[in-house]
């Protein structure tokens, strides 16, 4: 099992380039199943998730062919309908696949996607707006089977509470089905936007997306398109953290500052020199201490759950006591204990972590729990004394393009390494 070798103190200097965002590729890449047409999409990251998702839509007839940086994806002779559970259960998003298939082919067979490192994220949002678009949702041995033989038809739906994912499952169904269909309570995600944009370059009518707000004018079908997914938000931020912690210069490249702000004001907040222009971030080096800030979790355009392990790993580093509280997920606090092996003062009551900086972290051994924590445990590293071993990095190669690479590019000391099934 691969592991990065990390050797702490290092200044790291340069520019590093932001990857297509993986949130927004993984709804794009199911979108192609509402056509039969070939889909060409832009700057997709190549990370273990879209790999897997390429794998979903493969059972399900679809080829995916790469060539400079672009992805085709086309539709086969046969037009399955099952998602099995040994694809699925390696990652959540692949439930984006039910919506498509339902409104094209009018069937579908998706295994119930199980637990999750970080919290529950029951899809029983999904489920129930599909029944609500004129679908009939059983769970058949492990998996949902959903039938729509006479096509979907539009409803009004209301989300009980936000969902991303839920979101981009209704409003790919919606976009075949009779009638206008109004989507309440929206996730705002500039993910849900892009997938829009693709939609909309498909032949859908939609208004709305980005808002609470969306309307979708069902049509009869929709043609091949060719969209660039947007920059990754959660790598650009977590590359600012890391710019901040061990940086003499760095600049992100790439990015969409507009969809980082919350981040970034909270960054200004702690007392981080940044200097931000149309689509990059200056990091220079910072000279004094950051001060110690508080934050919540929330929905966009609040600040992001994806980024709230990074910024715990910076409050160490920070002068005084901040209160950082998770209110997305229940169970996202996992790289804690870890930090604390390294020397962190962090203390958890429910979903709120306590800590007091700065602290003096030293190099040890770790394990990543998911993907953003093993984010965390190597900015971590990045300032830690002597050598921090971080264990299971496919959570990290789920959704950061290459990071070991961009990273010794700007000077740190990183080494991917397998150390055998024995070490």
């Amino acid at each position: 099992m691969e592991k990065f070798r990390v050797r702490g103190g290092a200044r790291l200097l340069g520019t590093v380039q932001v990857s297509g965002a993986k949130n927004a590729a993984l709804p794009c890449l199911a979108a192609t199943l509402l056509t039969a047409e070939p889909v060409r999409l832009y700057g997709l990251p190549r990370v273990r998730d879209i790999v897997t998702m390429e794998k979903v839509l493969a059972t399900l007839g679809e080829s995916c062919q790469h060539e400079n940086g672009t992805t085709t994806v086309t539709v086969g002779a046969i037009e399955a309908a099952h998602a099995p559970y040994e694809l699925v259960r390696t990652m959540r998003a692949s439930v984006l696949v039910l919506g498509p298939l339902l409104a094209r082919r009018r069937h579908a067979r998706v295994a119930l996607p199980g637990g999750c490192a970080i919290g529950a994220r029951p899809i029983d949002l999904h489920l129930n707006g599909l029944v609500q678009l004129g679908a009939t949702v059983t769970v058949q041995r492990g998996d949902v089977v959903a039938q729509a033989p006479g096509g979907l038809r539009a409803a009004r739906i209301e989300f009980p509470r936000i969902t991303v994912t839920g979101t981009e499952n209704l409003l790919m169904a919606a976009t075949l089905a009779r009638g206008t269909t109004v989507l309440r309570n929206c996730a705002r995600e500039p993910e849900v936007v892009d997938l829009a944009q693709l939609l909309t370059a498909m032949g859908a009518r939609i208004d709305g997306a980005g808002t609470d707000t969306i309307v979708v004018e069902g049509v009869g079908e929709l043609g091949g398109a060719s969209h660039r997914v947007i920059p990754d938000r959660i790598e650009a931020g977590t590359y600012v953290a890391a710019a901040i912690l061990a940086g003499n210069g760095v600049r992100v490249q790439g990015c969409i500052p507009e969809h980082l702000t919350a981040f970034l004001d909270t960054l200004r907040a702690a007392g981080a020199r940044l200097e931000v222009e149309s689509d990059s971030i200056f990091v220079p080096g910072q000279g004094e201490r950051l001060r110690a800030v508080s934050v919540t979790t929330a929905e966009y355009p609040a600040f992001a759950t994806d980024l709230q392990a990074q910024f715990l790993t910076l409050m160490t580093q920070a002068e005084g006591e901040s209160a950082i509280t998770e209110a997305i997920f229940e169970n996202r606090f996992q790289h804690v204990l870890e930090l604390k092996r390294m020397g962190a003062h962090i203390e958890v009551a429910g979903r709120c972590a306590r800590v007091t900086g700065p602290s003096r972290l030293e190099g040890t051994a770790v394990m990543a729990s998911d993907l953003r924590a093993s984010a965390a445990l190597v900015l971590a590293a990045l300032v830690a004394e002597g050598e921090t071993i971080v264990d299971r990095i496919y959570h990290l190669d789920r959704g950061y393009e290459r990071m070991d690479d961009k990273l010794r590019a700007l000077g740190a000391r990183v080494e991917r390494y397998n150390p055998g099934p024995y070490q």
